[in-house]
Parts: C-alpha cells; sequence; structure tokens
C-alpha cells in the first residue's frame, strides 16, 4: 500500500469520525430544548413513529442533518476545485458570484411556480454557469486570469447579482417574500427525507468525478505546459470540473439558498492541517466540510433563545475575517 493511499484512508478516517460526531450532536439538540436522553430515547423507541421524539429526531432533525453535511461537503469541494482551476486562494463560489447566480435563477423558478426538481434546479444551474462565464470573461486577460482582476470580478458580479434579487424580490407581493428572504440567508430547515434523497442522487455521482479528477487537479497547478506535458487533458478536465462544480453549488443554493465562505474556510484549513495534495484534499473536504456546516447549523439552531436564525449567518461570521486575512496575507 502506497504511502498515498495511507494518508487518504488516514485523513479520511479522522473525518469520518468527526463529522459522524457532529452529525449524532446535530441530532441530540436543537430549538426545542432535547438533550442526549431524547436521542437515546428516539434509538429506543425506533419502532414507534408515532411518539413525539421520534418525530422530532427522525423526521425533523436527522434530513436536515443530512442536508446540512451534504450542502457543507458541497461548498467546501466546489472552493477547492476553483481554487486550483484559477490557481487563486481566494477563489469560492460565493464571492466569485456564482452561488448569487444561482439564486437568481432559482428565485425565477420560484416565482414561476416551478417545482423543485427539475425546475428551480434547472434555473439555479443556468444563472450560475452564466455568472461563471461573466466572471471569467471580465477577469481574463490574454494571457492568465490575474488574481486582482478576478477577485474584484466577482465582487461586482455579487453585488449586481443582489440588485437583480432585491428587484425580483420587490415585484413579488404575496407571502413569499418572507420565506424567500430567509431563504437567502442559507436556511436548512426546508428539507425533508425525499429533499435529502434527491440531493444525495445529485451529489454522489459529481463527489466521484472529482476525486478521479484530483490527481490532474495536482498537476494543473504546476502550470498549463507541465499538466500537457504529463498528458492531462487540460480543457476537457478544466471545462468538466467547472461544470460540475456549478452544478453542485446550483443544486444546494435551489434547496438551501446562499451559505457563504465554506468554501473558503475548510480547504485552507484542510491545506494547513494535510497538505496541498487533492487526492487527500478532496475526500477531506466533503466530510470535513459536511462537519463545519453541521456544527454552524446546530450553533444557528440553539443560540437564539427563541427560534433560530439562518446558518449563513454563522458561517458568514466566521468566513469574512478569515477571508480579510487571507487577502491580508496575500499581498
Amino acid at each position: 500500500m502506497s504511502s498515498v493511499v495511507k494518508q487518504i484512508i488516514t485523513v479520511s478516517g479522522i473525518m469520518v469520525i468527526c463529522l459522524v460526531f457532529v452529525m449524532l450532536l446535530g441530532l441530540c439538540f436543537g430549538s426545542s430544548g432535547s438533550g442526549i436522553r431524547s436521542f437515546a430515547q428516539a434509538v429506543e423507541s425506533f419502532s414507534n413513529p408515532d411518539s413525539l421524539y421520534y418525530t422530532i429526531i427522525w423526521k425533523i432533525r436527522f434530513p436536515r442533518v443530512l442536508i446540512a453535511a451534504m450542502v457543507g461537503a458541497t461548498l467546501s469541494l466546489g472552493g477547492l476545485v476553483f481554487q486550483a482551476l484559477m490557481r487563486n486562494p481566494l477563489a469560492e463560489p460565493y464571492i466569485l458570484g456564482i452561488s448569487g447566480g444561482s439564486a437568481i435563477g432559482a428565485i425565477i423558478g420560484i416565482l414561476l411556480n416551478l417545482s423543485r426538481f427539475p425546475g428551480v434546479s434547472i434555473f439555479a444551474f443556468l444563472g450560475g454557469m452564466g455568472t461563471l462565464f461573466l466572471v471569467l470573461l471580465i477577469s481574463t486577460g490574454k494571457t492568465l486570469l490575474k488574481k486582482e482582476s478576478l477577485l474584484l470580478s466577482g465582487v461586482m458580479v455579487n453585488a449586481f447579482c443582489s440588485a437583480v434579487i432585491m428587484f425580483l424580490i420587490s415585484l413579488t407581493q404575496d407571502a413569499r417574500i418572507h420565506n424567500i428572504m430567509f431563504w437567502l440567508m442559507g436556511d436548512l430547515s426546508s428539507g425533508g427525507k425525499s429533499e435529502a434523497l434527491l440531493m444525495g442522487i445529485m451529489l454522489l455521482p459529481c463527489f466521484v468525478v472529482i476525486f478521479w479528477f484530483s490527481n490532474s487537479m495536482n498537476l494543473l497547478l504546476m502550470g498549463k505546459e507541465m499538466a500537457l506535458s504529463m498528458g492531462v487533458n487540460v480543457k476537457f478536465i478544466t471545462v468538466s470540473l467547472l461544470v460540475i462544480s456549478s452544478f453542485m453549488v446550483s443544486a444546494t443554493v435551489c434547496y438551501c439558498g446562499l451559505v457563504g465562505f465554506v468554501g473558503l474556510v475548510i480547504p485552507h484549513l484542510l491545506r494547513l492541517m494535510f497538505g496541498a495534495d487533492h487526492r487527500v484534499l478532496v475526500p477531506a473536504c466533503i466530510f470535513g466540510g459536511g462537519a463545519y456546516l453541521v456544527l454552524c447549523d446546530l450553533l444557528a439552531r440553539t443560540l437564539p433563545h427563541q427560534g433560530e436564525m439562518p446558518a449563513g449567518v454563522i458561517t458568514a461570521l466566521v468566513g469574512a475575517p478569515v477571508f480579510i486575512f487571507l487577502l491580508k496575507r496575500s499581498e
């Protein structure tokens, strides 16, 4: 067994343990005040679907924890992919405006009364791809993507997307306004078991393909010429990873709204801990990103004395200072 395989197994095992532990915490605690004792009672009463504890933990919290884990894994992995392809440590779906473009598409689908899948999902994907193309078109010079122009383009496109979102919301005069506003801040409370299953079906193949391309991502970091000399089909892999990552982000935005900075915080943290090999980082981001967002959602559910706050509030409170720190360090 090679050292890389051993490292992948070891790191993945550590991250899986963290994910399982945090998911158990997410099941045990919530806004209703239940604790470990109620979870034990829910396990004991698993054969009694009519009990209150069964309903709270298995019908409400369990799908939410699963969705949070998948969304966190997706956003973390998406940030890792964009940072590798653009060779920019600050690239991330939220900062580049891809999440905002997906939100525009999703809102249009919602206002048209389309089904969540495939209607709203398709509109979200088209919105995400449109903003990605716009950012790349603005920031690409004759030779390379410059870090400053890429970030500036992403910030401006993000601001434009926010203006479009506010314009679309202003056209809505019914009770959906409050739901859309809460959803835009990163709402993980609206999903059930069917949504979690559908997200898993859409996202798991994407995770597998990205892991398959992980060594190619290592070679792309060395430069286009080096990657070509090593037999990498640079154009095919770049386009494939961009499309897959945009699709994943669009799928999460469609269900959960805008959850920012996960793709910035987790890849950098894991890169510091385990090195820069994407064969190790891809599974680490999947499990580590999932654990991070489950923890953020748990804080969002338990910190307020009454009700709960969107998980996107917690991720922004953590991620914005990290972004400023990385920006200052890269100067």
